[in-house]
């Protein structure tokens, strides 16, 4: 699968129903965009307090564990009876089945049976294994399994007969979510003594992203991240200034510094651009004000997957 534009048709076709599989953290933020405007959006998740949650916005909540028996068939089932034009927001990740991890996205295109018009795949930038400058341009480099298998199901996902587009976010943060709550219950670690920089993202530019990426023919693959990468200490730092309480912060060993951990600067304009989606937040000075002012609103929310 190319790393660039492959095509771009007419935009913004005409959406009626979306399909959000795995609707986590980012998910349920796009469903809330989509509930909004009137379409009718099924999602599916593991957990029932999730789906509960979900129907109370207006979604139609479907249980889906890839890891259960029959879930999958019920899936295929489920996609025969939805309305078309139908996009499909594939956001289920990497799942363990006898203590080893696979890619469900072939299982889950075969359940679909082609009937989406548009797929857009969340994937994330590990697959870029430990290459630190990303842009539209910069091949997938897996080294670990774990990164191998997310090209895999990049590459599944595009292979179906409907326009793709993968979109490759760096780390997500947003109410509930990122440095700030790790400073605030005392589980902060800095990362590389906390000099390595980091690219982020926003739930809410992320979900913007989605949103109008559904509604469009772009096809391809890209990187998604603000424009504000930087070191972890800095982050904590400003964090810290924020709740005015000060992050802990022992060196992690070096086996706890994971793929979504390498040093990497990510250049996410070029979907932008072509999607037309201006960030809300463009760095986290904005952002984590922005999280935890929601959080205040809201009362204190858990932390998502």
């Amino acid at each position: 699968m190319a790393d660039q534009v492959r095509g771009i048709e007419t935009p913004n076709p005409v959406l009626d129903t979306v399909l959000i599989l795995g609707c986590g953290y980012a998910g349920s933020r796009v469903a809330s965009r989509l509930l909004r405007r009137g379409l009718t959006v099924h999602v599916t998740a593991t957990r029932p307090e999730e789906l509960a949650r979900l129907a109370a916005r207006g979604a139609r909540p479907h249980r889906l564990d890839v890891r259960e028996p029959g879930q999958v068939e019920s899936l295929a089932a489920l996609a025969r009876t939805l309305s078309q034009p139908l996009a499909v927001l594939h956001s289920v990740p990497l799942v363990e089945e006898d203590a080893v991890e696979v890619d469900p996205t072939p299982r889950l295109v075969a359940a679909l049976a082609g009937r989406p018009a548009r797929l857009v795949y969340l994937s994330t930038t590990s697959v870029y294994g430990t290459t630190v400058a990303v842009d539209e341009s910069t091949p997938p480099a897996p080294r670990r399994e774990r990164e191998r298998l997310r090209v895999a199901a990049e590459q599944a996902a595009a292979a179906g007969p409907w326009t793709t587009l993968v979109l490759r976010p760096a780390a997500i943060y947003g109410p509930g979510r990122g440095a700030h709550v790790a400073v605030r219950t005392g589980r902060y670690r800095s990362v590389g003594a906390g000099s390595h920089v980091l690219s982020r993202i926003h739930v809410d530019d992320l979900a913007a992203l989605v949103e109008a990426a559904l509604s469009s023919h772009v096809t391809g693959a890209y990187p998604v991240a603000d424009d504000q990468p930087a070191a972890s200490a800095e982050v904590a730092a400003f964090v810290a200034g924020l709740l005015g309480h000060a992050p802990t912060n022992p060196r992690p060993s070096a086996d706890r510094i994971g793929a979504s951990h390498v040093p990497r600067h990510v250049d996410g304009r070029a979907i932008r651009r072509l999607l037309g989606v201006t960030l809300q937040y463009p760095g986290y000075r904005e952002g984590i004000p922005a999280a935890i002012a929601a959080e205040e609103q809201a009362g204190p929310l858990p932390e998502s997957p």
